[in-house]
């Protein structure tokens, strides 16, 4: 299949989990994809296995939090594909504890991962894509985007900030023919979740089967569930779509 043959894309956080299927998943749809991240031996396998499966793929280390370090990735990208038609703001971390005692630098550093970076890749994407001709934003937002949740405050109040940056940007590039959509997962089965599961119930079946029991499906999601969401926002179907809110969540907010 190859419904964004020809595309060039770039996902943040690509080296595991959400953003490694993410990637699997454009290439083999046709897409030449920048694996980005800060662990090159990580995002290295990750490339390896794209063009082990016949795709075409490369590395560029990104802290997604330094703006010089979206200008160089992004102008690496250019020499190498030309273009930039697909960029996925995937890149996050979470953190859990009462209000009163969340120290304000970890609640800074969750906003510099989870929504400086999704800024700074947002506003260093839209020239190379409009020079383009258009391309198409996806943003990792949350069910927690939407809906609030104790002990999770910093977390939570990141992803709502990443959902209405969202709107904007996409309000902001409609007449460029850049289309900005954020999806918002529930409890996805990751390493982020497993480090959760431990922490909250000392292993991470106890949390696999714990966070399961959240949602109306009755179990936790999977990485290819996002990756196929995130497919369709980008490929050609989804031609009418921008500003909008895609929930993949088993059911939690329907709750």
């Amino acid at each position: 299949m190859a419904r964004i043959k020809g595309k060039t894309a770039l996902v943040t956080g690509a080296t595991a989990g959400i953003g490694r299927a993410v990637a699997l998943r454009l290439a083999e749809e046709g897409a030449r994809v920048a694996v980005t991240g800060r662990n090159e031996a990580t995002g290295q396998a990750v490339v390896a296995e794209i063009l082990g499966a016949g795709g075409e793929a490369t590395f560029l280390p990104l802290d997604v939090t330094e703006e010089a370090a979206w200008q160089g990735a992004l102008a690496a990208l250019e020499e190498s594909f030309t273009r930039l038609d697909i960029l996925v703001n995937n890149a996050g971390i979470t953190m859990s504890g009462p209000i009163e005692n969340t120290a304000l630098e970890d609640w800074r550093r969750i906003m510099a991962v989870n929504v400086d970076g999704v800024f700074l890749g947002t506003k260093h994407a839209i020239p190379l894509m409009r020079k383009g001709g258009g391309g198409s934003i996806v943003n990792l937002s949350s069910v927690l985007g939407i809906t609030g949740t104790p002990m999770i405050s910093a977390y939570t109040a990141s992803k709502a900030a990443v959902r209405l940056f969202t709107k904007c940007t996409a309000l902001e590039c409609a007449g460029d023919g850049i289309r900005v959509n954020s999806i918002h997962p529930a409890f996805i089965h990751t390493p982020m979740m497993e480090d959760t599961a431990i922490r909250m119930f000392g292993d991470v079946a106890t949390g696999k089967a714990e966070f399961g029991k959240l949602h109306p499906i009755g179990h936790v999601g999977e990485p290819i569930d996002i990756a196929n969401g995130v497919l369709y926002l980008v490929a050609d179907e989804s031609a009418f779509t921008t500003g909008a809110e895609l929930v993949i969540d088993g059911g939690y907010t329907a709750a």
